[in-house]
C-alpha cells in the first residue's frame, strides 16, 4: 500500500515538473523571439533594411514561433522599438493564458 501511495506521489511529482519545463521553454522561445524581433525593426527602423519596422518585426516574430503583440516606435528621432511577443501554451497550461517576452532595441547610447 505504501508502495502504491508512493508511486503515486511521485507521478504527480514527476508531472508537475514536466508541466513547469513546458511553460519555462514557452517563455524562454518567447523572449527569444522579443528580442529577434525588436532587433529587426531597430534595423528597418534605421534604414539599413527596407519596409516597416513592425510588418519586419511581425514576421520574425512568426518565424520563431511567437506572435506579435505590441511593437511601437518610441522615440522615432533615435528609432528605439518596444516589442512584446506571446507564444500559446498546450494542453493544462493553456487556462493560464500565453506566455510573453519583451523587448527593446535600437542604438546604443551616446556618453
Amino acid at each position: 500500500m505504501h508502495a502504491l501511495t508512493l508511486t503515486m506521489v511521485l507521478g504527480v511529482l514527476l508531472l508537475t515538473v514536466l508541466l513547469l519545463a513546458q511553460a519555462g521553454i514557452a517563455t524562454h522561445r518567447a523572449g527569444k523571439a522579443a528580442d529577434l524581433a525588436a532587433l529587426a525593426a531597430a534595423d528597418t527602423a534605421r534604414g539599413l533594411v527596407a519596409g516597416d519596422p513592425c510588418a519586419t518585426a511581425a514576421d520574425v516574430a512568426r518565424r520563431n514561433g511567437a506572435e506579435l503583440e505590441l511593437c511601437e516606435l518610441v522615440e522615432p528621432g533615435r528609432v528605439v522599438v518596444d516589442v512584446r511577443t506571446t507564444v500559446a501554451l498546450d494542453g493544462p497550461l493553456a487556462r493560464f493564458g500565453a506566455a510573453r517576452g519583451v523587448s527593446r532595441a535600437g542604438p546604443p547610447e551616446g556618453p
